[in-house]
């Protein structure tokens, strides 16, 4: 048994390093290069300007020739690709806009790259970053980060797989000294999204509650975190029903992972919950075959806090971060929860469980609770792929937030605007926490004749102190994604942690 799982956790270290073996990113001094293959970004208008006008004028007038018959304008994400434009072998260009050249524009430009170069091999590519001549200090920084996030594949499992070594190196050539802030910082939060990527994407019969501890060890282990686990007897001494309950049908029994990151002193932590459902079949509540494959992505939220926490550890935020990844597998057995049955949470409450499938809330109202205990949080946030009607109200535009308390709602707005995500506030009243009203129980667990997303807020809500700072995060809108964007390819997004990173950064 122990040869066994030596084997396995060599198999997942392997697997993990391989997921971090990544294109090379240089910085150097910002200059017209005189031959190679160049990406040029091009600001909206009838003529070239900025860093593309003077490359045209390296090509003899030949770029803005070429530029003119395929009536490209610079429009923002528009791109154009021209072969033979001498001196050049590759000439990429890519359309900003007219907006002014902040963050955003420098991450899109940067996720639009490394759409474009996903199939070019060897050399390197020299990236112009200096559109108008009055780019800010960190945006070349920014433009790394885009592409890092734009460039992101999830072919492990491929035959024809991306080798990294075969990739180009990007060289960014910029006025700023972004190497540093990139190297020490966002290169840390682009693995932080990479893993809350990577989580969701792998198949139910790699990643388990076991297993993904495993994975998280492994991103973890060059960070100074603490790092604790609950097993099944654990979750059962500590009356903490809910969360085992869910996970009691599967032959892969649940656990409760809990990562502290300490850089703040005696302060209060932020505490981050999420929701970590391995492989979600609805249980006895069982779902259609039609889209339960995606169902190996209902731990979003678990990978999205983790990926959140490394990210800050890594660049030593100082600050005290709490993550817990509430993790379970919710197979139908005859072992398994049934409608009807009643548990005892840690906090004393009854649930009556009238779905099977509304499982996310079950194990988060005992993560939720043992935060509170363990940790008195100055902040606590939860997140889950929790509802389907959370994509109904928003699409997939924006994740929704809940919460009592304005202020944090606000800031977390706040911060996925400034982070290039997207999230709206959805009610929540003293209605959505009486639809919750059981017969024959404390509470229950769904109930179908009210708004989901926000009963399912409700419910988490039902088990936070009113006087505790709480936001709920249903990220079940936002998620997977069918069509790719410049910093989010088609897939399963990673969304939250460039947010949650952000309001991190905002109240340290």
């Amino acid at each position: 048994m122990k040869l066994k799982f030596l084997f396995l956790l060599t198999i997942l270290t392997t697997l993990c390093a391989a997921s971090h073996a990544e294109q090379v990113i240089s910085f150097k001094d910002f200059r017209i290069p005189d031959s190679g293959r160049v990406v040029v970004p091009v600001i909206e208008g009838t003529e070239l300007t900025g860093v593309a006008a003077e490359v045209d004028v390296k090509t003899s007038g030949a770029l803005a020739a070429a530029v003119a018959e395929a009536e490209f304008t610079g429009k923002v994400d528009k791109t154009l690709t021209l072969f033979g434009i001498a001196p050049y072998d590759r000439v990429d260009l890519i359309g900003l806009g007219d907006k002014a050249i902040d963050r955003t524009v420098a991450e899109n430009f940067g996720g639009t790259v490394g759409g474009l170069l996903g199939k070019v091999k060897g050399g390197n590519v020299q990236v112009l970053w200096n559109p108008d001549g009055a780019t800010s200090d960190a945006n070349a920084a920014r433009v790394a980060f885009g592409f890092r996030l734009g460039s992101y594949r999830f072919d492990r499992y491929q035959e024809d797989k991306a080798d990294p070594a075969e990739r180009p190196e990007i060289v960014i050539l910029s006025n700023d000294e972004s190497a540093s802030v990139f190297a020490s910082d966002l290169d840390h939060l682009a693995r932080g999204v990479y893993f809350a990527r990577d989580m969701p994407s792998e198949p139910g019969n790699v990643i388990f509650p076991e297993s993904f501890i495993d994975r998280a060890e492994v991103l973890l282990d060059e960070v100074d975190v603490k790092i604790k686990v609950l097993d099944e007897k654990d979750l059962q001494r500590l009356n903490m029903e809910a969360h085992y309950g869910v996970g009691k049908g599967s032959v892969r029994p649940p656990r409760l992972l809990i990562i502290e990151y300490m850089g703040g002193g005696e302060e209060a932590p932020v505490v981050l919950v999420g929701k970590g459902i391995t492989f979600d079949t609805g249980g006895i509540s069982i779902k259609q075959n039609k889209g339960m494959w995606a169902m190996k992505g209902d731990l979003g939220g678990a990978a999205v806090v983790i990926g959140t926490l490394y990210a800050a550890a890594a660049r030593e935020a100082k600050m005290n971060i709490v993550a817990l990844a509430a993790l379970a597998e919710n197979m139908p057995s005859r072992n398994a929860n049934r409608p009807g049955d009643i548990q005892r949470t840690m906090s004393g409450k009854t649930i009556e469980i009238l779905s099977t499938d509304a499982e996310g809330r079950l194990v988060l109202s005992d993560a939720v609770h043992y935060a509170q205990v363990n940790y008195e949080p100055s902040v606590l946030i939860d997140v889950a792929t929790l509802t389907g009607s959370v994509g109904r109200a928003l699409g997939d535009d924006y994740a929704g937030v809940f919460g009592r308390h304005q202020h944090l709602v606000d800031q977390l707005i706040q911060a996925s605007r400034t982070a290039n995500e997207g999230l709206w506030q959805l009610p929540l009243d003293d209605h959505h926490f009486k639809q919750l009203k059981s017969d024959f129980a404390d509470i229950k667990n769904s109930d179908t004749g009210s708004p989901g997303a926000s009963t399912g807020a409700a419910f988490i809500g039902s088990f936070v102190e009113e006087d505790q700072v709480w936001a709920h995060l249903d990220i079940a809108s936002v998620d997977k994604l069918d069509k790719g964007r410049p910093t989010m390819p088609k897939g399963f997004s990673g969304w939250g942690v460039r947010t949650l990173d952000e309001y991190l950064r905002q109240v340290q």
